[in-house]
């Protein structure tokens, strides 16, 4: 017996909760881990500008506006090895999980039959219902309120009954602030932990000195 083992492996994900009660409605786990994950910053701030009598100072006015972009694969190659073990791969393919990532990105045709009663009722304003709120993970350190902006499938093989087998799919998401949500709701929390998270990892890296920089002392 070897008396070491690799250690086990996370997988990045998101987790869907109801808007009202805030009860897991649905996880997914991404099959493989994507290689990279792309993140950049929208810095809202005012203030700093040239120009006028006088030059203000600096200011930010709220979080960063942070997008996430991933690419993840989904695969049913492993699954049809096993066809006896797999028969929702045997018989739908990769569908169901492509399905599943959908559900993201489009109201539940319950919901759009309730807008469609609405409307034959003679209501004035038709107010869509609440989306779910949807949670980034990517390890204990980073789990974050988002929400879907743009999301394209490219199905790569086919079984005989033209199922998807093998698929790449690009997911770009928002993360949700308390501008967003506010900060009584649970999202805004989740996402004032997500900082305080970031705010102690930052901690970790210690200061560099002056003298590293080739000054003895500010000027």
């Amino acid at each position: 017996m070897s008396l070491t083992a690799s250690p086990k492996l996370l997988k990045g994900g998101l987790v869907v909760l109801d808007p009202k009660t805030f009860a897991v409605r649905r996880t997914i786990a991404l099959q493989y881990n994507p290689d990279t994950l792309s993140r950049s910053y929208q810095v809202q701030g005012v203030g700093g500008e040239g120009g006028g009598e006088r030059a203000q100072p600096f200011r930010l006015k709220g979080p960063a506006i942070e997008s996430i972009k991933l690419e993840a694969e989904i695969d049913a190659t492993d699954a049809l090895e096993h066809p006896e073990q797999n028969a929702n791969a045997v018989a739908f393919g990769i569908a169901p999980q492509l399905a599943a990532l959908e559900g993201l990105v489009n109201p539940t045709s319950a919901e759009l039959q309730a807008l469609g009663a609405l409307s034959q009722s003679g209501t004035l304003e038709i107010v869509p219902p609440e989306a779910p709120l949807t949670l980034f993970i990517w390890s204990q350190s980073r789990v974050v309120p988002v929400r879907v902006t743009d999301f394209s499938i490219t199905e790569e093989a086919f079984d005989a009954a033209l199922n998807p087998i093998r698929a790449k799919v690009s997911i770009g998401l928002r993360v949700m602030t308390t501008d967003d949500l506010g900060f009584t709701h649970r999202g805004g929390a989740m996402f004032l932990n997500h900082l305080r998270t970031r705010e102690s990892l930052a901690g970790k890296t210690g200061s560099a000195s002056l003298q590293s920089l080739g000054l003895i002392r500010l000027p």
